[in-house]
Order: C-alpha cells, then structure tokens, then sequence
C-alpha cells in the first residue's frame, strides 16, 4: 500500500449531511465578479442554499464572461478611485468582498508595475471606497482575498504553516506578486475598525448609472443612515494553489503537459507534500467570513481574542495536502489517462531547476512566455501546505467538496471547453486556446 497521502474517490467516502443554512448576506457586492474564484463566490452567493441575499452585485473591469443568472453586473477600473467610490456609495452594499488580482502565472506574463496598481493602489481604492459608503450607513464588511504565498519567500519549504508565521517582505521575497498580495493584505487588516468620516464620501461627484432595481434598493438602503455608524470590519483569506472549473492556471498547466505528452515527465522524486483548494471551496470561505463580520457587527459586546474575525487572517485550503505529483496524475486519470507511474522519467531538482532557466532565458530572447519556467520548477519540487485549524474553529470553515471531486468537476469544465475549441483545430490546439484565456483571479 502506498505512503503516500491519496485523493479519496467521492464513491469510497462516506456521505456528509447537506449542511445547514447559515444566514442572510444582506447586499453583496463581490469586486472581480467575472474572474476566476469572483464568478464561483457570485454563483454560490446567488444560489447557494446556505445563504440569502438582497441582491449580489459583480464589479469588474470587463464583465462581458462568467455571468450568472440572478447578479447584475457593473463595469469598474478599481483604480479609478473617484469612480469606484461612487459606484460603493450608489449600490449601498452590506458587505464587499474583494478578489481582483492580475494572475500570477500562465501562459501570460503580467509585469511588476500591474501588480503594484491592481493589488496595492486598487486595493487602497477599494477600501477608501467602503469606507465611504460605510460612512453613509452601507458597507459593514470587506473580505479580502489574499495568498498563502505571502509568508512564502517561493524558494524554501513550508510545512504545517499557520497564521503565527511571519509575513515574507521586502528584499526576502523572492516574487513581486507575493510582495503586492502582503502589502494590499496590510492596508485591509489596518482598516479595520477604523471609522470613516461622514465627510469622507462626500467627495464623490462622479455620475453612476445602475439598474432600475439597483438604484431603488441602494436608495432605500442609503436613505437613513443610522446615527451611530458602525465600523467598517475586514478580514483576509489566504488561499493556497486554487484550482477548479474556470482555472487557466493550475489546471491548465497539467491538462496541457497531459495534451503534450509531457506527463510522463516529473520534476523531482514526489516527495514534496503541497496544499490545493478547490475553487467551489475557496468561494465558500469568503462568504462565511463575510456572514461572520456582519454577526460581529451586529454584536451589543465585542468579540473575545480567541472569536475574532475582524482584523485576523485565515489559511484556507482543502484540509487534504497530497504529494504534489499524486494531484497531477489524478489531473492526468480524469482527463483518461490510466497510466500511474509507468514509464514516467524523472528530473531531479537541480536539472530541472537548471532546464526552467534554459527555457525561460531562451523564450525572452525570442520575446515570447515560456511555458516551462524556473518558478514552475520551483513549486514542482517545493513542500508547501499549512494549517487551517484557525479557519475552521474560528470562522467554522469546513470544505464542501473533496480533493478528487475537484480534480473531476475542474478537468470536466476543461474538456467541455476544449470540445469547442476543437472545432476551431486539433486539441493540442484547443487545449493552449483554453489555457490563454486571461482571466483576472486571486491564486495561492
């Protein structure tokens, strides 16, 4: 029998009771609606029974993809401060959740200054935004998603990593976009509590349009404001490696090494244990975060140290770390491959280290992404998986699906999506058509 942590198969577990209802969300707007882990928080906030909802508002740079049935929709630049501010202040939300980020990896190289922009000066946005509208009686909550990547230096290992572990910054931080993630994740954490100002909205001028519905509801909402405003309340997630339907990073990463016969290939000895997410349960973690900031504003008493949401951070992951090459081949099973480790030629660290370097030194002389990167081979070969005991005993987080069934639901919306693809050229082609899709969405 194997040593090795396994992904248990959704027929060989025991079934769960459907949990129960949790509560009502009031307004929500989630910023970043339309990407990858926005779009699974506004399906599950409009549908999910857990929940009810007044309304579930999308506010995104582009939100023509991932609409769901039952949201509306409004186009924002997060960084166009003025702009967004009247936008929160109109809409009149109970609670923002925010998970706009550029992509960290993928077939699309984002640079430096984009990171700085969206993570750290939207952010700042973002939250001047909700207090702003808090100041007006509205926003309560902004839940923040950020990543299990920032007490990472993305060179040495992390093993059963909890929130006590300090935050990587400045010259040890070997990756930007862990550095803008751990600064936006500051500014969220220091705004709470902080009370705004009734004069600091009253700046905003810019004209927003809305819906019929929208504008009635946010005017009812924002007609009284009660006379002791509450303060705004945030907290922020750290999500670790999501995966899952939509994903063109993670997923697409194994499905085209799959698609490329390049699955018989692995980079180091499987030795090395690491945490995915599965999006359905990522998504799931904000709202109960949010549901527990809107209780804590509620509460006559303050919460005790050891009850806090407001202003802490929570690892979020599956709960089931897994070798990091048992999680590509269950990638590789449900897309139909039945091999196991047969025939699979194995690169040590150090080659493959020395080959992601090759290949990405080579791919800049010709000014295109590499494919295969240093970064890549890094985290092929790095232990990375935390502690989530704090997540699940504070804010009563617990995942609603299994490590396999992701992997299953995940690789099903891929094949859907290269069939139509396919129609265009061969799969091979299809499946780079799918992983070149440039989303905007917060990963681990």
């Amino acid at each position: 029998m194997s040593t090795h942590p396994q992904l248990s198969s959704p027929s060989s577990t025991t079934p769960q009771p459907a949990p129960s209802p949790r509560g009502s969300l009031g307004r929500v707007v989630v910023i970043g609606g339309n990407g990858f882990l926005g779009h699974h928080i506004v399906s599950q906030a409009v549908s999910s029974p857990l929940w009810t909802t007044d309304a579930v508002i999308s506010v995104d740079l582009r939100c023509r993809h991932n609409r769901i049935d039952g949201a509306s929709y409004h186009e924002c630049d997060i960084t166009d401060a003025p702009k967004l501010e009247a936008l929160l202040v109109s809409l009149a939300p109970d609670v923002v959740i925010h998970t706009a980020s550029p992509t960290l990896s993928g077939l699309h190289i984002n640079p430096d200054a984009l990171f700085k922009k969206v993570n750290v000066d939207g952010t700042a946005s973002v939250i001047a935004a909700c207090q702003a509208a808090a100041a007006r009686g509205s926003v309560r909550a902004l839940v923040y998603t950020s990543s299990a990547s920032v007490i990472s230096d993305n060179a040495s290992d992390l093993r059963n990593a909890d929130e006590s572990w300090p935050v990587i910054r400045g010259a040890l931080q070997n990756e930007y976009y862990s550095e803008t993630k751990a600064q936006a994740e500051q500014l969220v954490l220091e705004a709470n509590r902080r009370r705004p100002s009734a004069s600091s909205s009253s700046s905003s001028s810019s004209f927003v349009s809305l819906t019929t519905t929208d504008s009635a509801a946010a005017a009812a909402a924002a007609a009284s404001p009660p006379p002791s405003r509450p303060p705004l309340l945030t907290t922020a997630l750290r999500p670790a490696g999501i995966f899952g339907e939509g994903d063109v990073q993670n997923m697409a990463g194994f499905m085209r090494a799959y698609r490329t016969n390049k699955h018989r290939v692995q980079l180091g000895d499987n030795t090395n244990i690491f945490d995915f997410t599965y999006v359905g349960n990522a998504a799931h973690a904000h709202l109960v975060a949010a549901h527990a900031l809107l209780l804590t504003s509620r509460a006559s008493t303050a919460p005790l140290d050891h009850e806090k949401v407001d202003g802490e951070v929570f690892f979020v992951t599956n709960d089931s770390p897994v070798y990091f090459w048992d999680f590509a081949r269950a990638v590789y099973r449900a897309a139909g491959n039945p091999e196991g480790t047969e025939r699979v030629w194995r690169l040590s660290r150090s080659t493959s280290l020395l080959l992601g370097s090759l290949s990405q030194a080579a791919y800049a002389l010709v000014n295109r992404p590499a494919t295969f990167t240093r970064t890549r081979a890094v985290l092929s070969n790095m232990t990375r998986y935390y502690n989530i005991t704090k997540a699940k005993t504070v804010l009563g987080y617990e995942p609603l699906w299994t490590l396999q069934e992701g992997v299953e639901r995940g690789v099903r919306w891929f094949r859907e999506q290269e069939e139509r693809e396919a129609e265009k050229g061969s799969l091979v082609d299809a499946t780079a058509a799918v992983a070149a899709k440039k989303p905007l969405a917060a990963n681990g």
